[in-house]
């Protein structure tokens, strides 16, 4: 039977933080200690993450811990998006396997192999894997190619990138009562459940998409054999006239079939625009298009969020798949208070769904999850996992 319980504490001394939410964790799991947990941490304790790690494993009675930093951190009901806070959610009647790859710039291909090793340690019958990553040493391109070529195709994964809160220039991961930036830790859970999967967008399209005619590396030259930028500020009107709003509101929409013939909800992910060159009619942004591909723009607000994560979590609950014994939810730090005026909002919608689940989860500097039918790096974005125990077959 899986057991799963999730707590949090505010305390400011990080060793009172840790075993506070670990023991709200196993109480609430009805458990005394842990097959495994999972830990986060904000920045405000970064000088004690290694003892919070420690502390975490030693209350919960398990070596199993995987966790990361983050800006801020999810409990249930709670998003905690500054200041001191540290969430644990425990796990029963799960096996896992964790793992640590250390040197992570430059060395993605190899990082891969080494988490697609961990993964076919793990026994059977179903397989999640759960990924954290230092976002500021993450070049994803060459290890999204190899863990799709190294991963098992059954082998459903989510996580995320961790965040800090701007004070230190550092993320972390933690493995163990190790932690460590330039590396990736993550933990694969194996046993009989049933996953839930869902991916939400913050933005939705603006205009319709463009046939890209001229491109040299990341710069768009020519959209539809016009300058890339006028097509762009004819699509985001006012929005052109401050550069610098627009691209914190505005992004690439790049579906993920390039065969698409138009832009959906549900068939592109987004990426930065970087610069902007109005005089000579170009766009820099944080893709490599080729000439040929379709993309289009895509706008950020509340309003599109909102309704993206009701339509989302509407298609989740109606797998009508058996309660939920515990969720993990990895959700971009643009979103929170700052995109929705309102604190826990996703957290309610969630709670909303699918009730009391316990659910733990961070403000994430990049997502990982479902890429159309692929597993890939997306922003902005809300990653849920719901984990179901399998009904017995009668």
């Amino acid at each position: 039977m899986i057991r799963a319980g999730v707590g949090h504490s505010t305390a400011t001394n990080p060793r009172t933080a840790a075993s506070e939410a670990t023991a709200i964790a196993l109480r609430s799991a009805g458990l005394t200690r842990a097959d495994a947990a999972i830990c986060f941490a904000t920045t405000a304790h970064g000088a004690a993450f290694g003892a919070i790690a420690r502390i975490v494993g030693e209350t919960a009675g398990t070596r199993d811990i995987v966790g990361c930093s983050a800006s801020g951190v999810i409990a249930g009901e709670h998003e905690i998006e500054s200041g001191a806070a540290v969430v644990v959610m425990t796990l029963g009647g799960l096996a896992a396997t964790r793992f640590f790859a250390p040197s992570l710039r430059g060395h993605g291909a190899e990082r891969a192999a080494d988490i697609a090793a961990a993964v076919r340690r793990a026994p059977g019958p179903n397989r999640m894997l759960c990924l954290l990553v230092d976002t500021y040493n993450f070049e994803p391109e060459p290890m999204f190619a190899a863990l799709a070529r190294e991963l098992p195709p059954d082998v459903a994964t989510v996580g995320g990138g961790a965040t800090e809160d701007g004070t230190i220039g550092e993320t972390f991961v933690f493995c163990g009562d190790t932690v460590s930036s330039n590396a990736v830790s993550g933990m694969v859970l194996s046993g009989d459940f049933t996953l839930n999967l869902g991916a939400s967008l913050a933005c939705a399209p603006v205009g319709r998409g463009h046939r890209v005619t001229a491109v040299r590396d990341n710069v768009l030259i020519e959209l539809d054999g016009r300058p890339a930028y006028k097509v762009f500020a004819e699509t985001v009107g006012l929005l052109a006239e401050d550069l610098r709003r627009a691209m914190a509101y505005v992004f690439l929409a790049v579906p993920y079939d390039s065969r698409a013939e138009h832009l959906a909800r549900g068939n592109f992910f987004l990426r930065n625009l970087v610069g902007a060159s109005p005089e000579h009619g170009m766009l820099a942004v944080a893709h490599r298009p080729r000439v040929g591909d379709l993309v289009g723009f895509a706008l950020r607000d509340g309003e599109r969020a909102r309704n993206d994560l009701k339509l989302t979590l509407d298609e989740m609950t109606a797998r009508e798949l058996p309660t939920p014994a515990f969720g993990l939810y990895f959700d971009c730090v643009s979103r929170g208070s700052g995109l929705y005026q309102m604190p826990g909002h996703d957290s309610a919608y969630i709670r909303r769904h699918f009730g009391p689940v316990p659910v733990a989860g961070f403000f994430t500097g990049f997502e990982i999850g479902p890429a159309g039918p692929a597993t890939g790096l997306l922003q902005y974005s809300g990653v849920l996992a719901m984990v179901s125990e399998r009904p017995p077959l009668h």
